[in-house]
């Protein structure tokens, strides 16, 4: 049978969806493989082009839009939830992307990101954490390490830095999942997972800034060391790590604590249920930072089935409707407390 047009229309490739902009990022910059991730899972939605809508604050992130071919909004700083909410909510048709920086996020708009949690709206937030304010030359962001030395602190930053997986999770967000942009295939399937989730969906990308902050996350990219300080938790797997999977995380006084993995637990190991697991795991995997023996957890943290606020406020304008009519604006501004002034 003969392709209609409109059937075509459908069947992207990743070339469909790059702009014909310049893309201006720092050679080596992580944001690069991000973007690339994107055009390689755009096509697997089976979403028209003109239905797509990245919306964007500011910050190196936020030269996104520009460089996807579809729809796109370069918001104020720290805006974008808000921007993005307004967008979903007057059209739900829309797939609608959120593309932020640590600081644009946690910072200025840190307010407008944990409501958009909450609220559970149906759309997918990418925040790059580079850990360095990188389009203003280098100051400490919320996401910074106690001491770090940059050119706004110069003798080391006094402040205790957000960890974004615990805030999302803390404000309610349905999904909430984080990768790194030096692992390409698992950054590409969190995000085809993320994009294809109803309601608020949250993936922290660990994303190397080699001007002002390089090799912050080297220790969980390098082959050397990266198998003694990566988790990668896969849905009903046993939390093993290491060169050899040597290594497990067991459940015990409220915490995860490493062991050595015995054949013989495998009957009995803890697996992760990221449908089902509860907020104090969640939380305790988000707590785990790699640093010390326990590893940094990268996947999903936890996929609920939430009915998201935009369907509810369909629902709501609909029942309204039945009850009171269409509505007309001219009788609701003139209603209530008005007056005339002459």
């Amino acid at each position: 049978m003969i392709e209609t047009l409109a059937q075509k229309e459908h069947k992207y490739t990743r070339e469909d969806f790059s702009s014909d902009q310049e893309v201006r990022w720092c050679p080596g910059c992580g944001d690069y493989s991000i973007l690339a991730q994107m055009k390689r899972i755009l096509p697997e939605l089976g979403v028209k082009k003109e239905n797509i809508v990245f919306v964007s604050g500011i910050g190196c992130s936020s030269r996104f839009p520009y460089y996807v071919d579809t729809y796109g909004l370069h918001g104020i700083h720290g805006r974008a939830p808000a921007l993005a909410s307004g967008i979903k909510l007057a059209n739900p048709d829309l797939t609608v992307f959120i593309i932020t920086g640590d600081g644009d996020a946690l910072s200025i708009g840190g307010n407008h990101f944990i409501h958009l949690c909450r609220r559970n709206i149906d759309v997918t937030v990418l925040l790059f954490n580079n850990r360095i304010y990188g389009l203003t030359k280098g100051q400490y962001s919320p996401t910074s390490e106690r001491g770090k030395i940059t050119k706004s602190s110069p003798y080391g930053s006094l402040e205790e830095p957000f960890n974004p997986v615990k805030l999302a999770l803390a404000a309610g967000a349905g999904f909430v999942a984080r990768s790194v942009d030096r692992d390409p295939k698992h950054l590409e399937a969190v995000l085809l997972e993320a994009a294809q989730y109803n309601g608020t969906s949250f993936v922290e990308i660990y994303q190397n800034c080699n001007i002002f902050n390089d090799g912050a996350f080297e220790r969980f990219t390098n082959v050397k060391t990266k198998f003694d300080h990566v988790l990668y938790m896969n849905n009903d797997d046993a939390y093993r790590f290491g060169r050899e999977h040597e290594k497990q995380l067991v459940w015990e006084d409220d915490r995860f604590s490493v062991k050595e993995w015995r054949e013989k637990d495998a009957d009995h190991a803890e697996v992760h249920q990221p449908e089902t697991i509860s907020d104090a795991r969640a939380i305790a995997l988000a707590d785990m930072d790699g640093l010390d023996e326990r590893p940094l957890p990268l996947g999903v943290f936890r996929k609920r089935d939430v009915e998201t606020y935009d369907t509810l406020l369909t629902k709501q304008i609909e029942e309204v409707k039945k009850t009171k009519g269409q509505g007309d604006l001219k009788k609701l501004l003139h209603a209530g407390n008005t007056w005339q002034v002459k």
